[in-house]
């Protein structure tokens, strides 16, 4: 996808569940444009609606009404199929959480979205070494995932969200249980992706990792409360 051209287009998007005790609207009325190529953060306070707007942007969820367009798609009512497809195809995750599986070997690890994708198996292999060479975790392939580092765990899992090839790395959270250096290493690595071009949005809380982006976009109570380009520092851990 050219650089610069829309790959997120958000239209009065807006998010209302409903409970037992009530509906509660979560996001109400987003305009957003996220183009290919850009390095954006959302922050915002608990309940501020950037958890419910991640999971739309990321095709974990619809919206109530409003539309999103996905590389000029409109994808606000696809069905779960169509959204599972647009998740393994062209959106890489980091968590927090990292969710490896914890007695598998990292190589496995960083296979198993392309599983999923029927990929054969020789070229799985080869992907996924490829994946964790440009994470700069090859040498631990062999290795079992909960034999490792935090550090090097979270690195795991951005080669197994690269191994796909999205259109967008979406990071939620992916520094949260690490310490500050190893903070620090990680964000100058998702830095340094999206210099060789990719998109990348990233959800914190913390202020100093916002500031690797190139935008900013405060959440409050459901709607944009600013969005503007941030002058980057360059952070060594």
């Amino acid at each position: 996808m050219a650089k610069n051209s829309p790959i997120i287009e958000l239209v009065n998007l807006q998010k209302t569940y409903s409970s037992p005790a009530g509906d509660y609207q979560a996001l109400k009325g987003i305009d957003l444009t996220i183009n290919s190529g850009e390095f954006v953060a959302i922050m915002g306070p608990s309940g501020s609606g950037k958890s419910t707007l991640m999971h739309i942007m990321g095709a974990l969820d619809s919206p109530t009404s409003g539309t999103y367009k996905f590389k000029g798609r409109d994808i606000s009512r696809y069905t779960p199929d169509q959204l599972a497809r647009i998740r393994n195809l062209d959106i890489g995750f980091v968590f927090q959480s990292f969710n490896l599986l914890p007695r598998t070997t990292v190589l496995a690890n960083v296979e198993k979205p392309m599983i999923y994708a029927d990929v054969p198996a020789a070229q799985r292999k080869r992907r996924a070494l490829e994946a964790l060479e440009v994470a700069g975790i090859a040498n631990k392939a062999d290795n079992l995932s909960n034999h490792i580092s935090g550090g090097q765990i979270q690195r795991v899992a951005i080669a197994r969200a690269l191994v796909m090839q999205p259109q967008i790395l979406l990071a939620d959270e992916p520094t949260g249980n690490l310490d500050t250096t190893t903070a620090y290493e990680i964000m100058n690595f998702i830095q340094n992706l999206n210099r060789k071009g990719n998109t990348i949005i990233l959800i914190t809380h913390e202020p100093d990792i916002a500031d690797y982006s190139k935008r900013i976009i405060t959440l409050r109570d459901g709607l944009i409360k600013s969005d503007k380009p941030n002058h980057q520092k360059i952070h060594k851990a």
